[in-house]
């Protein structure tokens, strides 16, 4: 049945105080597909409420107990994986194939990594004379976008259940689905009534009384930087910690001895992981200049053999962007972009052929990009690449640092000192370098207006956790 209509508060399923009703678009489709009821303020106060008073019993169990939480998490997650990956193929546009092997995988890697995490930490550390003690910040309001849904819940509840904290959770209106399964998860689970409390809700309605609300003790915040300004100024009033996980605007250096084939078509496919929707990716890929012209055939050839189309076809690379207002912003930009004066290798502005329902838009890479332009300085948010030509390593890196974003940056070299010396100089949270996995155990989290704090394993639950110093503690 669907829980769309309403909120999870106190271990319950309840109705809303008196929701408001927001349509549920599928973006590759335009079609309705669920209402969501919205919350308001009073629904913070109950969920708030519920929390706060489950925190005194929850925050005294043992590290053996909230492991045995997550490991059922965990497997009751996994068995409904085809679920997830529907509900985030027709909400937010995943087509299938990234669903399943992208989407939905990075819940139970990053709950099976905090699961290694508390295993072994010390939430007693000795230092001398001094005994330092980590314990739970207390009730957490976790307000989480659209373009990674459950990645971006698991890494706000994960650590705060492991942490021992309380929490009320504000998914996305625009992918909700996927939110409302997680939240029958950890029901089933047996997560005790009050921990986990789930409203439904926009910015103003319900992120806003969230920020601000005197009980909550932290406040967890993905989103553009914009909305985290105004999470942050709501928030201090009452100075509760604030952890924001902002835009980006993403270097990727190919330096000079770089196989340039190989570079420039993972750059390529980096840069259009989620269809562009992604706050870490590569979006500017800056490439010396005497390589730029094979360079842009390259780039060229690896863009237009991306496959834009249905969600529910498995050959599917490229799904819709989120929603109208969205599709509308790639489309000024991308026109910002000509206007300008950059190259428009392929792509641009308008709907790719024989796509005219749905919010899709054209794989494009613009070359001889300057530094200073729209589309090298704004987070697009789109399966749009800027190729800036430099050149010198110091120009470079001065490019690369020259945005107000710092979330993550990327370096691609033949020689792995010289791209680790490159890496040093970046103002990026995380440094990718030559490709590599992804690491769950490293923090994620950017520089500057990029954001404060980190998430995912350690880092991640250290964000949920105060220290207190007994000092004179003895023998």
């Amino acid at each position: 049945m669907s829980r769309a209509a309403s909120f999870y508060i106190d271990g319950q399923w309840v109705e809303p105080a008196a929701p408001t009703w927001f349509d549920v678009i599928d973006p590759a489709t335009e079609q309705v597909i669920e209402r969501l009821a919205l919350g308001n303020a009073t629904d913070v106060e109950r969920a708030v409420d519920a929390a706060r008073k489950a925190l005194p019993g929850y925050s005294q169990t043992s590290v053996s107990e909230r492991i045995e939480l997550l490991k059922r998490i965990v497997a009751i997650y996994e068995r409904r994986q085809e679920e997830f990956a529907q509900a985030m193929r027709v909400e937010m546009g995943s087509p299938i194939t990234a669903s399943r092997n992208a989407q939905v995988p990075r819940g139970w890697l990053h709950l099976k990594q905090l699961i290694e995490v508390l295993k072994t930490f010390e939430f007693e550390q000795r230092q001398g004379n001094t005994v330092l003690r980590y314990e739970p910040v207390g009730v957490c309001g976790l307000i989480t976008p659209w373009n990674w849904p459950i990645n971006q819940i698991v890494v706000k509840v994960g650590p705060a259940l492991a942490a021992g904290c309380t929490m009320v959770l504000k998914p996305s209106e625009y992918s909700p689905l996927s939110s409302l399964l997680f939240a029958e998860v950890l029901d089933e689970a047996g997560v005790p009534a009050g921990v986990f409390n789930l409203v439904n809700g926009d910015g103003p309605g319900v992120g806003a009384a969230l920020s601000a609300h005197p009980d909550i003790d932290m406040l967890s915040f993905t989103g553009s930087t914009r909305a985290g300004v105004q999470v942050a100024k709501s928030a201090a009033e009452t100075v509760k910690r604030v952890a924001q996980e902002l835009g980006g605007k993403s270097a990727n250096i190919l330096l000079d001895d770089v196989d340039l084939h190989n570079a420039v078509t993972r750059g390529v496919a980096a840069c259009f992981t989620n269809s562009g929707q992604s706050c870490s990716i590569p979006t500017r890929m800056l490439i010396p200049r005497a390589l730029m012209d094979d360079s842009i055939q390259i780039a060229r050839q690896a863009a237009e053999a991306f496959k834009v189309g249905a969600t529910n076809d498995e050959s599917t690379q490229l799904g819709p962007l989120v929603n109208r207002a969205q599709w509308q912003r790639v489309q000024t930009l991308l026109q910002a972009g000509i206007d300008e004066g950059a190259q428009l290798v392929t792509g641009g502005v308008g709907k790719p052929e024989g796509l005219d329902i749905g919010y899709f838009v054209k794989p494009t890479v613009f070359a001889n990009v300057t530094a200073q332009m729209s589309i090298a300085q704004e987070e697009i948010f789109g399966p749009v690449l800027s190729m800036i030509a430099y050149d010198s390593e110091a120009e470079a890196i001065q490019i690369a640092n020259g945005t107000p974003y710092g979330l993550a940056a990327y370096v691609q070299s033949a020689d792995q000192q010289r791209a680790r010396n490159v890496a040093r100089a970046l103002q990026a949270g995380s440094v990718h370098l030559n490709y590599p996995p992804a690491d769950f155990a490293a923090p994620f989290g950017g520089y500057k207006r990029s954001g404060n704090g980190r998430e995912w394993g350690e880092f991640g639950l250290r964000e949920y956790l105060e220290v207190k110093a007994m000092v004179g503690y003895g023998d």
